[in-house]
């Protein structure tokens, strides 16, 4: 949680304060989450580290201030693995990217430092098993989100995406009575994980 702590409080009255005590000014909707940290601290590290040009594959977190001051500094942000130069360091944002991006850079031999959230990559394991495992996914999240289309990369075969209300209201998922083996709701869901509660709780009925 990101906080600016000022000298004194008072209740809401500022000329009652106490020296003792201190104002605490808390950031809405929220502050940065430890992957987001993590990530701006990997490309400040890897442009000390290596030196510019450093690029990386989306912005490293939906902030445009962070993302001028990372490019003042060297780093150089591009849409698409595409565009970056063969051979060159690149780094992944956050969001985490799908197996076909990370088999592009490695087809091109790109120099990969991977700064996924710990959390996204959770998600796409557990994509993974439940596929293998038989089940259906219900992956709710914006689907041009960047975390979205690289979870949804794992396995998109068994995947369906959910962006509003109105398109879970008409989701449909496979017969759970189709397979002998697992008699049970073979379906899964799973969400973004920076999609806030509020627009999580959206999502319950």
């Amino acid at each position: 949680m990101t906080i600016t702590v000022l000298d004194s409080i008072s209740n809401g009255n500022r000329s009652e304060t106490s020296p003792t005590q201190k104002r605490v000014l808390l950031l809405k909707p929220r502050g940065f989450c430890a992957g987001v940290v993590r990530a701006i601290d990997v490309v400040k590290i890897a442009l000390e580290t290596f030196g510019a040009p450093i690029y990386v594959r989306r912005e490293i977190v939906h902030n445009r201030y962070v993302v001028n001051e990372l490019a003042e500094k060297g780093a150089i942000f591009v849409h698409e693995i595409d565009d970056v130069p063969d051979g060159q360091r690149v780094i992944y944002s956050a969001h985490g990217v799908s197996p076909a991006v990370r088999e592009i850079s490695k087809k091109r031999h790109l120099r990969v430092i991977d700064a996924t959230c710990p959390l996204v990559t959770k998600v796409h394991i557990e994509a993974v098993k439940f596929a293998k495992q038989g089940y259906s996914l219900v992956l709710i999240g914006h689907r041009d989100h960047d975390e979205i289309e690289g979870t949804l990369g794992e396995v998109p075969e068994v995947t369906q995406v959910v962006s509003n209300v109105a398109e879970a209201t008409a989701l449909e998922v496979p017969d759970p009575t189709a397979s002998p083996i697992l008699p049970r709701p073979r379906s899964r869901w799973t969400r973004r994980a920076t999609l806030s509660m509020p627009s999580s709780r959206s999502f319950q009925t």
